[in-house]
């Protein structure tokens, strides 16, 4: 998929400025905050304009830094503490690619996500950032790459692995994949890194 055109309007609206006004209320500088989530500072400047669409990535490591969720950067209406999100037709967000709804609460250790992911989306994106996550295909074939390992996964298979070791998840099939998605927000000191195939565009 190509990188959308810089002059192109922004497609999730109210994010540039939630994260502009996220890094601010941090105390954070362009260049701190570019640094801490593995972009260049021009990079992340053409997010809070809405010039680029984030990726999935891109939202975890910014939310990861400024103490927020997936879910709230892309001002969705936060279903509180409840313990049971009730289920409805997948009526999610897309972001570079992907689409993905809120499965869980927020403001929780944990984020859950429904995820849909079409074919040829992000499928040379390498992820690399602190945390662990898991994943369970809903339907379809999903292809995740862990370090120098690809395994093709069927539904109702799984995989569960540490987000520090370089990983790229891709449908197998142009029917796409969907899978449930659980990340932990764990703080770490170690650098962010979110690098595409080789050097992912800045």
């Amino acid at each position: 998929m190509n990188p959308p055109d810089e002059g192109a309007p922004d497609e999730l609206p109210g994010v540039a400025p939630r994260l502009r006004d996220l890094r601010r209320a941090r105390g954070l500088t362009l260049e701190t905050a570019a640094q801490r989530a593995g972009l260049s500072p021009a990079h992340l400047s053409r997010l809070e304009t809405g010039r680029r669409q984030p990726s999935l990535p891109m939202l975890l490591g910014l939310a990861r830094i400024y103490g927020t969720t997936v879910s709230e950067l892309l001002g969705e209406q936060p279903p509180g503490r409840d313990a049971v999100i009730r289920s409805g037709g997948f009526e999610g967000t897309e972001a570079d690619g992907w689409m993905y709804r809120q499965a869980g609460g927020s403001g929780r250790a944990m984020q859950a996500l429904r995820v849909r992911v079409p074919y040829g989306a992000q499928g040379d994106l390498v992820r690399v950032h602190p945390g662990e996550e898991w994943l369970y295909v809903l339907e379809g074939r999903l292809r995740v790459g862990l370090g120098d390992t690809v395994h093709d996964l069927e539904p109702g298979d799984s995989a569960h692995f540490d987000s520090l070791t370089p990983h790229r998840i891709a449908a197998v099939d142009r029917c796409g994949a969907e899978l449930l998605f659980v990340h932990s927000l764990l703080q770490s000191p170690a650098a962010e890194l979110c690098l595409g195939s080789g050097l992912h565009p800045r």
